[in-house]
């Protein structure tokens, strides 16, 4: 029996639909993405959670200490996040109401942080104000004691996330119909009755979402824990690794495991929930509608001082980082008391030195050689993944709605708990490198997606239809309409897996090889030993860690799609 054709369907269509049903396509689409999960991230979890429901895991000494590294994780992750919101929405209104000389330099430079991995970031704060630091060494600052304190790790976080508040506060705020507020003063209300009546129930669900985001990444932190809190403080993250590596202890590593990924669960929903939340505002407006030089004598000095507290808060970690990488100072004396002070290349000169003479030693630079291959083959395996599962969400059906939350729920494990599953479930084949790759495949995959999802939904299907009934073949159709449209969001993705592996930093310090270090971890091993030479080799790389991020940052602004989003 021949069935009429559909509007605007062919019959090579046809042809193809009926032998390949929807259905089964869609399947197929998810075939690869689902098992690579179930494999690497699925059954470790299981893993986790029957290692954790056994007597041992319940045990008053475990519960008292998970209790108490609960309650710190929540009290600096509270503390961190107010923290940010005092600078954060300050910095919002400044971006989104004043136009200034230099602004669009220091919005960019207040977002780089938030893209740097977290090992650089901490050893950026230690070539300021750690022992070996500028600041110590060259200012009359006889007790400055900074690593290894709570302040370290809250002033670090606020470094990190301050960008979150200023993109999305900001954002909400520059969008504003300034009527708004010119009606409120016209009816008598002051500055503190505007604010209060007026913008802040407006803003008040992008200043949830912005804390909710900012807490989750604080209650997450690890290497800024590590490296800036000496051991001292324990989270869940720390206590983790430790409870792994340090003090073995797997069925209290489990039970952290398993609380912290309801916690971070727990708060993913409610921002999702936040962010799709609609707020209803009146005609809004462009952001350049909002914008104004400073006037009054009040608005000058609030835009100069918080201009110059903003620079001088990112940019003297960055600079610190390079520049102590390339001086010695006079906490770099060995022991024999002799040092060269000034300019120096010797720290990148000893990355490529087997100084110890001993066939166990790895080269510093050997390291970046494993983060550039481990980035290479995540790259591959993102977009091998990620394509399939993109093509598949561009044109969601109930199928799609069930798998979209799975697939990204490695967003809310945390890395550290990666890798205690690799270890529990693959322990037997953690000699062998390759399971670093798949361990930051699981943390670029969510983020591969989201950036080829909108760039495959914008593909016309007409087109595809012309050309197929112009007789052209699958190959054809994807080389001259699929291909051209894909490749931006190709090399924003690619670049995204590629930044997120050189920096992953949790998951690779517990499963990564002595033999096969990566650049995150090599600069934790020697900011943790003793010695000028060692110290300076962590400045050297992360120096170099920096710049490779900062490359990719700026690949993926120039790749990514217009109105992509900021997080």
């Amino acid at each position: 029996m021949n069935y009429p054709l559909n509007h605007g369907e062919t019959k090579t269509q046809r042809i193809d639909n009926f032998s390949v049903p929807s259905w089964l396509r869609r399947i197929f689409l998810w075939l690869l993405p689902l098992a690579f999960l179930s494999i690497f991230f699925f059954i470790p979890l299981s893993r986790i959670l029957s290692l954790t429901f056994t007597i041992d895991t319940f045990s008053l000494e475990n519960l008292g200490r998970a209790l108490q590294v609960l309650l710190f994780t929540l009290y600096q992750a509270l503390l961190s996040t107010l923290l940010t919101l005092l600078l954060g929405l300050p910095s919002a209104y400044l971006f989104s109401r004043y136009d200034f000389r230099g602004k669009s330099l220091l919005r960019a430079l207040i977002a780089v942080p938030f893209m740097l991995p977290t090992v650089v970031v901490a050893a950026a704060f230690n070539a300021l104000l750690g022992p070996r630091g500028l600041v110590g060494n060259l200012l009359p600052i006889a007790s400055l004691q900074f690593i290894g304190t709570l302040t370290a790790i809250l002033i670090a976080h606020v470094f990190y996330n301050t960008t979150i508040v200023i993109r999305l506060v900001g954002n909400s705020l520059s969008s504003l119909d300034p009527r708004l507020e010119q009606t409120a003063r016209s009816l008598g209300a002051d500055s503190f009755r505007v604010w209060w009546n007026v913008i802040l129930p407006i803003l008040r669900p992008s200043i949830l979402a912005s804390s909710l985001l900012v807490f989750l990444f604080d209650f997450t932190s690890f290497g800024v824990i590590l490296l800036l809190g000496a051991s001292k403080f324990s989270t869940l993250e720390l206590e983790i690794y430790l409870r792994v590596l340090k003090l073995p202890n797997l069925p209290l590593a489990a039970l952290l495991s398993v609380i912290q990924l309801v916690c971070t669960v727990v708060v993913s929903v409610l921002y999702t929930r936040v962010v799709t939340r609609t707020t209803i505002q009146t005609t809004p407006r462009s952001e350049a509608s909002n914008l104004r030089k400073p006037k009054t004598f009040r608005e000058k000095i609030f835009v100069s001082v918080f201009c110059l507290l903003l620079a001088a808060f990112f940019i003297l970690p960055l600079a610190s980082l390079p520049i102590r990488s390339l001086f010695r100072l006079e906490a770099d004396r060995g022991q024999r008391g002799e040092v060269q002070y000034g300019f120096t290349t010797d720290y990148y000169a000893e990355l490529f030195v087997n100084r110890r003479g001993s066939v166990f030693y790895v080269p510093p630079i050997q390291a970046t050689v494993n983060s550039l291959g481990y980035a290479g083959a995540t790259v591959a395996l993102s977009l091998l993944l990620g394509f399939p599962a993109a093509f598949a969400l561009a044109r969601p059906t109930r199928l799609e709605r069930v798998l979209d939350p799975l697939i990204m729920l490695p967003l809310g494990s945390s890395a550290v708990m990666l890798g205690l599953g690799f270890i529990i479930t693959y322990g037997n084949w953690l000699t062998l490198p390759w399971l670093v790759p798949f361990a930051h495949t699981l943390v670029a995959l969510p983020f591969v997606i989201r950036a080829l999802q909108p760039a495959i939904a914008s593909i016309p299907e007409r087109l595809r239809q012309a050309a197929t009934s112009l007789g052209a073949s699958p190959f054809e159709v994807w080389k001259t309409i699929d291909f051209p449209i894909l490749r931006r969001a190709t090399l924003s993705a690619a670049t995204f897996a590629f930044t997120i592996s050189l920096g992953e930093f949790g998951a690779t310090l517990l499963i990564s090889r002595p033999e096969y270090p990566t650049i995150p971890v090599a600069i934790e091993r020697f900011l943790s030993q003793p010695g000028g030479l060692n110290y300076g080799q962590a400045m050297a790389m992360a120096s170099i860690l920096m710049l490779l991020t900062t490359l990719g940052i700026l690949m993926i602004e120039k790749f990514r799609l217009p109105n992509a989003g900021e997080f």
